[in-house]
């Protein structure tokens, strides 16, 4: 049995839920999204409630697609009515971060700026050394935000680069200098 897979979706009022043959769309007011479903999983709709349910509980890999298609169709319900936000942190000196457009153009320690093309959907904003990702879709987001983060991965020693702001870097020791041992 699916713990997760078995509880209940609410709707909240502002939001649409419209069910074709094996795809589900989701309207809200900031926008839709939609997610096309495994013949094995079936969602109803009961007032403003949302309940998935499997053809067959006995079947592991039906049980194991319940719980993940519940939690993909709330992350659109809660993407559709208040968003999802990410929050990066740029550390270094001279590094730095700006939008010119639909690009963001990064200055981190390499010999020109590297600029990223944002993705449709994603809203970025830069403040300081803080980059927000916001947007509707949850997984772009995360996408988005590791690839933003890959451009410079943190480094253990200085704690230099871009990384999550609620991530910790351990801190390695550095080298010492060769002293006399006698």
């Amino acid at each position: 049995m699916s713990r997760i897979g078995k509880q209940i979706i609410n709707l909240p009022e502002k939001i649409e839920l419209i069910m074709d043959d094996s795809i589900i769309k989701v309207k809200g007011p900031k926008g839709e999204l939609s997610l096309n479903l495994p013949k094995t999983i079936k969602v109803k709709k009961d007032n403003q409630t949302i309940i998935v349910n499997v053809e067959n509980e006995d079947i592991k890999e039906q049980r194991s697609l319940w719980g993940t298609y519940n939690r993909l169709i709330n992350n659109m319900v809660i993407g559709v009515s208040q968003g999802f936000e990410k929050k990066l942190e740029i550390n270094g000196v001279g590094y730095r971060a700006e939008v010119k457009g639909k690009i963001l153009v990064l200055n981190v320690g390499y010999s020109h700026p590297f600029e990223f093309e944002i993705p449709e959907g994603i809203e970025i904003k830069v403040e300081k050394n803080v980059i927000s990702v916001a947007g509707i879709d949850k997984q772009l987001i995360g996408e988005t935000a590791a690839r933003i983060r890959k451009i410079r991965k943190p480094e253990p020693y200085k704690g230099k680069g871009i990384k999550y702001a609620d991530e910790i870097i351990r801190r390695k020791v550095g080298k010492r200098a060769a002293g006399s041992s006698s």
